[in-house]
């Protein structure tokens, strides 16, 4: 990215959905439709997150949490390619996590492809660990998913 952009985190809303419809095309194979997507924004269990450019709003990138109990379960979480390495997952990840340890949630957990090196690397700087695998859980290519998960105790509620 060309400019370093002023990076503001916040709740996803209607105004978001097709640029973040945009983005799932760009970055799944599975891509998660507007419906789908405003479906979420009514979910009294989801928070999903926007990375917006502070002065132009553009949308750089978001991710969804799923809150059930005490468990927290990441969903889609997707930067426009010009936008990555910039920090912006990481930014959205903090806010989940400091979600998680207010709230009190025994851990966070998300899948990801195990040739996503990239994403694998920001989750373990974070804490995350792998403690699982589901066979074939991708397609397009067909892939496993590494089950990584990061897990709080009482000390991280504090």
């Amino acid at each position: 990215m060309g400019k370093k952009a002023n990076i503001c985190i916040v709740p996803m809303n209607a105004d978001h959905l097709e640029s973040i419809e945009r983005l799932e095309r760009i970055c799944f194979s599975r891509p998660w439709n507007r419906r789908m997507l405003a479906e979420e924004l009514e979910n009294q269990c989801a928070a999903f997150l926007v990375a917006e450019d502070g002065e132009s709003g553009e949308v750089l990138g978001y991710a969804g949490l799923l809150v059930v109990a005490d468990e927290g379960y990441i969903t889609n979480v997707a930067v426009f390619p010009e936008y990555r390495r910039c920090g912006i997952a990481a930014k959205i990840l903090e806010v989940y996590l400091n979600f998680a340890k207010a709230n009190q949630l025994a851990f966070v957990t998300l899948e990801v492809r195990p040739t996503n090196t990239a994403a694998i690397a920001l989750y373990q700087r974070y804490g995350f660990e792998e403690v699982g695998r589901r066979k074939n859980y991708y397609d397009l290519p067909k892939e496993d998913a590494l089950i990584l998960t990061r897990y709080f105790d009482k000390e991280d509620a504090q």
